[in-house]
C-alpha cells in the first residue's frame, strides 16, 4: 500500500478532526508529517498528539510556511482561512505539493482562480476542493454541464455567527432579517470566512457572479442552514442542509483524502 504525506495549515478545531480520524486509521494511506498555524501553540499541541499516539512517527509543529514546503508532503490541507489560502497556494503547487481546502471563497477571484489552474497543470499537482459544511457539488455540476440553469443560495445563521461584520447591530438578537442580497463574489468579500460554501456551489455550477445568494439573521439559531436551488428547463433540484456545528467541513477534508487514494471513489 502506498503512503503519501501530508501537511496541515490552520491547526483549529478541524484540524483536530482530520488528525483524529487519522489516528484512527481512517486515513491508512496517508501520514501527518508536519503541521503550521499562526499560534505555534496550536502546531504543537497537534504535534503532540500525533507523538503520543501508537503511529509510530512523527509530525513536525512548524514555526513557518517555509518550514512546511521543506518537508515536500504530498498534499497539504489547508483549513485556516481563504488569506492563508491565498498566501499558500502557488507557493505549495510549485513545489510538488497538491492541495486540500475549505477555503474555497479565494476562487471567487477568478484572476487567482486561473492562475491556480495554470499553476497546476504546470507543476503536475492539483487542488481538491472539500465540501464543507454542504454537498451535491456532482449535481450541480452535472446540470450546468447539461444546460443553461440558474442557482440560487439561502442561508440562515443565528446572530452572533455575525458578529463583527459590517450587517450586524443589536437588533437581530430579536428580528429575523435578511442581511445580505448579492452574487456569490460579493458575499465572500463582504463576509470572507462565513459563506465559503456560497462560492463552492458556484463554482460547481454557474460561477460566482451568477448564484444570487441571499443570507438571513435569524434570532436564536444555532448553526447553519444552506438551501441551494437549481434549476434549468429538464432539472430542479433542491439540497438543504443543516448543520449545528462545523464538525461536518473537517470531515469533508477526511472524506476527500479517501477519495483521493480510494480505487472507488464516492
Amino acid at each position: 500500500m502506498k503512503t503519501y504525506t501530508f501537511a496541515i495549515v490552520g491547526c483549529g478545531k478541524l484540524a483536530h478532526i482530520i488528525v483524529d480520524a487519522s489516528l484512527k486509521g481512517l486515513l491508512p494511506n496517508f501520514k501527518l508529517v508536519g503541521c503550521f498555524s499562526r499560534s505555534f501553540e496550536k502546531a504543537v499541541e497537534i504535534a503532540n498528539k500525533v507523538e503520543r499516539s501508537e503511529t509510530g512517527y512523527i509530525c513536525k509543529p512548524c514555526q513557518s510556511f517555509e518550514e512546511i514546503q521543506q518537508l515536500k508532503p504530498d498534499y497539504i490541507v489547508e483549513t485556516a482561512s481563504p488569506t492563508a489560502f491565498r498566501e499558500i497556494a502557488i507557493p505549495a503547487l510549485k513545489n510538488g505539493s497538491s492541495l486540500v481546502t475549505l477555503s474555497i471563497g479565494a476562487l471567487a477571484d477568478a484572476d487567482f482562480y486561473k492562475l491556480v489552474q495554470e499553476t497546476a497543470l504546470e507543476n503536475n499537482t492539483r487542488v481538491h476542493l472539500a465540501s464543507g459544511a454542504i454537498g451535491g457539488f456532482d449535481v450541480m455540476r452535472t446540470v450546468a454541464l447539461m444546460e443553461d440553469c440558474e442557482v440560487t443560495f439561502r442561508t440562515e445563521k443565528g446572530p452572533n455567527s455575525l458578529k463583527n461584520t459590517s450587517v450586524y447591530d443589536d437588533s437581530l438578537q430579536t428580528v429575523k432579517r435578511e442581511v445580505f442580497t448579492g452574487d456569490a463574489k460579493e458575499a465572500i468579500a463582504l463576509f470572507p470566512t462565513r459563506v465559503n460554501v456560497a462560492v463552492a456551489a458556484s463554482l460547481a455550477s454557474v460561477g460566482p457572479e451568477n448564484v444570487k445568494v441571499s443570507i438571513n439573521s435569524v434570532p436564536d439559531f444555532i448553526g447553519d442552514d444552506h438551501r441551494i436551488e437549481i434549476k434549468s428547463e429538464h432539472i430542479h433540484a433542491v439540497i438543504d442542509i443543516y448543520s449545528k456545528n462545523a464538525q461536518i467541513a473537517g470531515w469533508s477534508v477526511v472524506n476527500t483524502l479517501r477519495n483521493i487514494v480510494s480505487p472507488i471513489a464516492f
